[in-house]
């Protein structure tokens, strides 16, 4: 929009009378040629040559000679860039040439040939200490009116600044009054920009450009009505003539914002439509310019909007985006309709063209909002690629420019979200919904459901079950029949359970598998025949296996309402009856009580994945999948089923169903490892070499599967081969340190080779790696720990060491509550730790199993079991004082026993196992007769037990005590004499020489009483002694010195006792027990009893509660007996202590 009233040539302010002699004394100089392409070109208000007043008439032809007539505009760039070649150092030419490009709407090389030329200026400047001013104006001038058009609206604040700053020395200068505009025009300030134009309008008022430029600016600020007529006058302007190039651009803009003006004056749509309206102007734009682009655009929206034309309007779009790039609106329409018909490539080369343009992003400060839509595109386009992390910087870049656009906010969502960053992911949907710092986002009503639905997919993925499925219900509550997010809430509640099941929440596994059946029911409403529907759905029913105690939860009726329902394809579930022979008639059967819970479980699982392979025949991937979750579901029911009574036909018919199954997923997909691994597991026991070859072939596909290593591993410890075994174990913990299964496959191999301390850190480091999924790990780990606590009496002392196995088993019980020997092994850990109500309730339960399993079968190995488990019970119950129970359960277990031949039935029980039963059996016999006083049907069993000991000395001090405990003479001394010969026998047994000693104080027997002493005094100083033991030794040592020496002689003992072992509670207690001589020295050792006792427990020492409280309540003080009820309450003592301290008090 250049103005001949003011221009760089005027800053310039250059004699032409000058420029004349220059170029016609030095011709040859780059100087020259650029003054005579500059002034050649009709640019200049003056021309080369000076007009002769006796110029030729050449109105009837001719030629002139004139040096004046125009060269082409070729001819003058050509002539102005060989000049700049010659004058690379002359600010000069640089401002002429710069104003040529200008004049040539060359921007990019104007705004390059005016920086040189102000850093030339510079230089000059600076060697002559000028200021140049007016070159630098007409530079500056130039300069700032390219920036104005090149790369808009980037450089506009440039622009604006340099324009600003030519005004402060020239208020009018019209060049800079029109920039300002213009760029003001771009930031949409119309009323401003109509002031600036107004002013260089009246510099210049017979220009059109200005004009007609104001004209717009107003109807843009609103004034539609005035600028439509300012705008129709403008075009009798000659500027506005057509048949010149130039005046026929701005013909065709005008005649193009004439109807825009029209199209906003009236907006209904018949006015729209009338061809004699907007319309005709839009032609008559285009036929005055046929590469005008903005009048393109308009007629696109015409036929699309209006005509309903879709490919006239598609032929309008690409027109208009064709000619210029910058028609975001045609580009964004043109998008649209390549996008509706999935051409993503043409929507990305769309996008990325309004996007390389640079009129998408405004200039900082502009008031003017950017344009986001390419960026959402582009980044639409790149996740159709899965180029996540590209359309993460797309979406990005949108929301910078519009951090109101709710579709990008979902769309980086929805990138975090598939490239695994999960909690961006979660900020984007969460912002979507509750944006912060007074953003609004636009969003319609029926779009928000979307950001809930990726929120849940996002806590899904983060293992936030709860949320995600609160989630997806919220969603279900708009759109109850949004199937991809009812069938998501499906997965989300099976996996739930599955994580559940992982974790040891058996209850909450079960709770949310039965809600996954529910939802399962609305979805075949509408969509019945859905694979992964049906996947879902044997997967929850599958999980019921895997928490057996929980099988009461099942909903048979549901499930079978739910199999039973309608399907939109052939279905018929006998398809596959042969199989494993479970078809359409089991249907009636699945919601009966008269088979049993896991029975009914397990087929209604195979029947849901049956029909998940009816609903996927036209996929042949879906079908490979689907026979591959049935082989597992077969197999599932194999190993479950093994443990009912009735179903021994079965096994072989599942466990061949099985392989059936994996063997026509792989024919569908020969190339997937997880299903050549599958058939070994299944073929490990009905053809090891088939097995061998699945395995080897799984590995050849993938190396890395620490599964396959483990399972060959099995398969080779199956088969005797320890050492191939420990290779594939050692080969998979390699692969994965953390798999469990790998350890206890290693444990497993030290077992066999003896090593049962290895075998045990094996199995203990997978128990605390496992899942609580894993049934071997737990059992393993369990009788390992049993074991070695059995072989190891330090470790057996210490109950912590028992309490893992047993959470252990008790998970176990849950997942397997069929399993009686491990319930056994629970019970025998809960006598260990003094649980024994607990342990009679698990061996009550346990003996009416092995009853009914000896009843059914006659069995030796179920007749040894319910032996065994009676004998465990009648020890248990005389710990809780039942005798006539344990008595009656004891010789329950010695008469089924009786006549069981251990060296012929080794293998079921061994002749030393059963000597240990036998005899723990007579031993709580004899102990119940004993606590029921009685003596005589005691004696027998303690005898009987003393010969099958050889005389063991506990047993001896037991046969001793209910001997003497008869009270005759001739009971006496036979306990004396039995008690001497284990003295003879076996030494210092403590329990011997305090029981002699006991015995001797009672008879005041002086001898006995002197030597027993002496050998207590040498076992108070054993340091092996546990603190039961020495606190009888320190009790019998006292009696004994009372009755020899009086009261004294037994606080010197005590004394001796203190001084012995200082640190100990027992001689303190003992000293305090005995009286002491020395005011307040009594009391003063019942407070060192308790503050040493304190120190006693674990882990200083092994002190339980019930020590620790009787040396607490010695101190007679009312807070000390406080405490030692909180430390035993079921202790008599503790509750005496304290009625002593209240009767004091009153």
């Amino acid at each position: 929009m250049a103005s001949h009233a003011n221009s760089a040539h005027d800053h310039l302010d250059l004699d032409i009378q000058t420029l004349r002699q220059f170029v016609e004394l030095f011709p040859d100089e780059g100087l020259s040629k650029v003054v005579t392409g500059y002034l050649s070109s009709g640019l200049s208000r003056y021309p080369l040559q000076a007009e002769s007043s006796d110029a030729p008439d050449l109105s009837e032809g001719g030629v002139s000679l004139s040096q004046n007539v125009p060269l082409t505009q070729e001819d003058c760039l050509v002539l102005m860039t060989e000049g700049i070649e010659d004058a690379k150092n002359s600010p000069l030419a640089h401002a002429l040439l710069g104003e040529f490009y200008l004049h040539l709407e060359e921007y990019e090389s104007a705004v390059e040939t005016t920086r040189k030329g102000l850093k030339l200026a510079a230089v000059e400047a600076k060697k002559t200490d000028l200021s140049f001013q007016r070159i630098r104006s007409a530079l500056n001038s130039t300069l700032a009116t390219a920036l104005v058009y090149y790369q808009t609206p980037r450089n506009h604040p440039e622009a604006k600044a340099i324009f600003e700053s030519i005004l402060k020395r020239k208020p009018h200068f019209t060049a800079a009054l029109i920039g300002i505009g213009l760029i003001l025009e771009e930031e949409e300030e119309y009323a401003d920009a109509v002031d600036f134009l107004e002013q260089a309008l009246k510099q210049d008022p017979s220009n059109g450009r200005i004009g007609a430029e104001a004209a717009w600016c107003q109807a843009l600020s609103g004034d539609y009505q005035t600028g439509l007529s300012r705008l129709q006058e403008y075009l009798e302007y000659p500027q506005l003539d057509a048949s010149k190039p130039r005046g026929r651009e701005l013909r065709a803009q005008t005649l193009f914002r004439i109807g825009v003006c029209m199209w906003e004056l009236d907006s209904s749509k018949a006015a729209r439509r009338d061809r004699k309206g907007p319309y005709a102007m839009f032609l008559a734009a285009i036929k005055a310019n046929p590469n005008f682009a903005p009048a393109y655009t308009k007629l696109g929206i015409y036929y699309e909007d209006y005509n309903k034309d879709k490919k006239r309007a598609r032929q309008c779009f690409q027109k208009a985006f064709e000619l210029s790039p910058s028609e975001v609106e045609a580009a964004e329409r043109l998008a649209r309709l390549f996008a509706n018909q999935g051409e993503w490539d043409i929507v990305e080369v769309i996008s990325q063209r309004v996007v390389d343009s640079g009129k998408v992003k405004v200039a900082p400060g502009s008031k003017k909002k950017g344009v986001s839509w390419p960026y959402s595109a582009l980044g639409v386009v790149q996740m159709n690629k899965q180029e996540y992390q590209k359309s993460i910087v797309s979406f990005l870049s949108a929301l910078r420019i519009s951090p109101d656009d709710y579709h990008s906010y979902i769309g980086l969502g929805e990138s975090y979200h598939n490239s695994g960053r999960y909690n961006s992911a979660a900020k984007s949907f969460n912002y979507a919904e509750h944006p912060s710092d007074g953003v609004a986002i636009k969003k319609a009503d029926s779009e928000g459901w979307f950001a809930k639905y990726m929120l849940a997919n996002v806590n899904r993925e983060l293992s936030e079950f709860n949320e995600a499925i609160a989630g997806y219900e919220e969603v279900l509550k708009e759109r109850s029949q949004e199937f991809g997010v009812s069938i998501a809430l499906v997965q989300t509640l099976v996996e739930k359970g599955w994580r559940c099941i992982e974790t040891g929440f058996f209850g909450e596994a079960a709770d949310s598998t039965t809600r996954a059946i529910e939802v399962a029911i609305t979805i075949t409403e509408y969509k019945p025949d859905a694979f992964n529907l049906w996947k879902a759905v044997g997967d929850a029913l599958s999980s019921f296996t895997w928490v057996q105690e929980r099988l009461g939860q099942y909903p048979a009726s549901q499930v079978a309402k739910l199999l039973n329902s309608k399907s939109d394809i052939e279905l018929d579930y006998d398809t596959h009856k042969d199989i494993d022979g479970i078809g359409a008639g089991v249907l009636g059967t699945i919601a009966s009580e008269k088979s049993p819970t896991l029975t009914n479980v397990l087929r209604a699982s195979i029947l849901a994945h049956k029909r998940a392979i009816a609903s996927c025949a036209h996929d042949i991937h879906a079908q490979a999948v689907a026979w591959y979750n049935l082989g597992w579901t077969e197999y599932r029911a194999h190993v479950c089923l093994e443990q009912e009574i009735g179903e021994g036909d079965k096994l072989t018919t599942y466990l061949r169903a099985a392989m059936r199954c994996f063997k026509r997923a792989i024919e569908l997909e020969a190339g997937n490892p997880e299903f050549w691994n599958a058939l070994g597991v299944i073929t490990t026991t009905l053809n090891p070499k088939v097995a061998q070859h699945a395995f080897v072939r799984s590995l050849h596909l993938n190396e890395r599967s620490v599964r396959t290593w483990t399972n060959l591993g099995t398969l080779y410890l199956l088969q005797n081969d320890s050492e191939l075994a420990h290779q594939a174990f050692s080969r998979a913990q390699s692969t994965d340190p953390d798999y469990a299964l790998a350890w206890v496959g290693e444990g497993m191999v030290a077992l066999l080779f003896g090593d049962t301390t290895e075998a045990l850190s094996h199995f203990t480091h997978a128990f605390e790696l496992s899942d609580s999924s894993s049934l071997i790990t737990k059992r393993q780990y369990a009788v390992s720990t049993f074991d070695h606590l059995v072989s190891s009496p330090s470790a057996s002392s210490n109950i912590t060491n028992l309490i893992q196995p047993l959470f252990a088993l008790h998970q176990l019980s849950y997942q397997a509550p069929y399993d009686i020997p491990h319930k056994h092994l629970a019970a025998l850990i809960l006598e260990r730790i003094g649980n024994h109500d607990a342990a009679i309730a698990a061996l009550t339960a346990i003996c009416a199993t092995a009853e009914q399993d000896y009843e059914d079968s006659e069995s030796l190995s179920a007749l040894v079991r319910f032996a065994k488990a009676k004998n465990d019970l009648a020890r248990n119950l005389l710990a809780t004082s039942s005798f006539p129970e344990a008595v009656d359960n004891a010789e329950t277990a010695l008469e089924l026993l009786s006549d069981f031949d251990a060296a012929a039935n080794a293998s079921i029980m061994t002749p030393d196992a059963l000597a240990k039963t036998t005899l723990s059996a007579r031993l709580t016999a004899g102990l119940a007769h004993y606590f029921l006083t009685s003596l005589d049907a005691a004696i027998p069993y303690f005898r009987t037990a003393l010969e099958a000991t050889g005389s063991n000395p506990d047993i001896i001090c037991l046969l001793a005590e209910v001997l003497w405990a008869k009270g005759g003479e001739a009971e006496k001394d036979v306990a004396r004499e039995q008690l001497f010969a284990a003295v003879d026998t076996h030494g210092r047994h403590v329990g011997v020489v305090t029981l002699l000693g006991a015995m001797a104080v009672e008879d005041e027997d002086q001898d006995t009483m002197k030597a027993v002493k002496d050998d207590l005094e040498a076992l108070r100083t054993s340091s092996d002694l546990s603190v039961s033991d020495l606190a009888r030794v320190e009790k019998v040592l006292e009696a004994i010195s009372f009755v020899l020496g009086g009261e004294e002689s037994e606080v010197d003992e005590a004394r001796r006792g203190v001084m012995l072992k200082p640190w100990g509670h027992v001689g303190w207690m003992e000293m305090a027990g005995a009286g002491a001589a020395v005011e307040g020295e009594t009391a003063f050792a019942a407070i060192m009893a308790r503050e040493t006792a304190g120190r006693s427990v674990p882990p200083g020492g092994s002190l339980d509660a019930t020590g620790l409280a009787e040396a607490v309540v010695g101190t007679g003080l009312a807070a000390d007996a406080q405490r030692g009820i909180v430390l035993a309450p079921w202790r008599e003592t503790t509750w005496a202590a304290l009625r002593e301290c209240v009767a004091s008090l009153g």
